[in-house]
């Protein structure tokens, strides 16, 4: 099984990524299953109705999320519905939506992390709760989480239990993919998917002023040329182990 995972999808600019290069890619690679986290596609806050059909209809199959899942108010009543949108697994029990779907012989889960990011459930026991009742050999886990320790340790704490644990998040993608020892693939951060001329999706200069001044500035998505980030996953249909991690990145004016 062919996996790909989409980074942070911010705004305009990188939904349109997407739809350029999504369909490409997935004839390309003859992809079996296409996760995007879609938690900044609204306007570079949030996720509405509209912009996740958007995302599905470019091939995408499930959407995942993250802190910002509740920024557009709009979504609540659909995360319960019939599209594929998680929230966090680890929010407190009655919070809306879902922290895991099933598709197919795979299972998607979408984590959160607690340092630096927020108070929530514990991150770790929340997923060794869920593998006692997922029955699929296939688990895909993002993991939402700002530290980089929390993630590694995210990684090492599942290895051999799922078949990939894929950071999120923090927008920058980092260069340690790799297929950890017992089976499963790993990466700190998948990367966004949004303009390049900016900071971490946002407008330059308008952060800039925010460091310089301290004070708070409207931030708008950024323009320009856009790049896909993405982490490509095989893994082996019996056992459920990763075979193989690549980064993929595309640029499109």
């Amino acid at each position: 099984m062919l996996i790909l995972a989409i980074g942070d999808i911010v705004g305009r600019p990188g939904r349109r990524a997407v739809s350029q290069l999504l369909p490409g890619l997935r004839q390309q690679y003859e992809l079996d299953l296409v996760i995007a986290n879609g938690e900044n596609a609204a306007g570079g806050i949030g996720l509405t109705s509209t912009t996740a059909k958007e995302l599905f209809n470019t091939g995408v199959d499930v959407l995942t999320s993250g802190n910002h899942i509740w920024a557009q108010r709009e979504i609540i009543p659909y995360l319960d519905g019939e599209m594929p949108i998680l929230r966090p697994l680890n929010y407190p029990p009655g919070v809306p939506g879902r922290g895991h779907i099933a598709i197919g012989r795979a299972a998607v889960v979408n984590l959160m992390g607690r340092t630096f990011i927020g108070d929530f459930d514990c991150p770790f026991r929340a997923m060794d709760k869920l593998l006692t009742e997922l029955e699929q050999p296939i688990i895909i886990v993002d993991f939402h989480a700002e530290a980089t320790s929390e993630k590694v340790a995210m990684g090492r704490y599942l290895d051999g239990r799922v078949s990939a644990v894929l950071g999120t998040h923090t927008h920058v993608g980092t260069i340690d993919s790799q297929v950890l020892p017992h089976g499963t693939a790993y990466v700190t951060d998948i990367g966004m998917t949004g303009p390049i001329d900016s900071v971490i999706g946002d407008d330059a200069e308008a952060v800039i002023q925010r460091f310089l001044t301290g004070m708070p500035h409207h931030l708008s998505v950024g323009k320009g040329k856009t790049a896909l980030n993405a982490i490509m996953v095989g893994v082996a249909d019996d056992t459920g182990r990763a075979i193989s991690i690549a980064r993929i990145y595309r640029e499109v004016e």
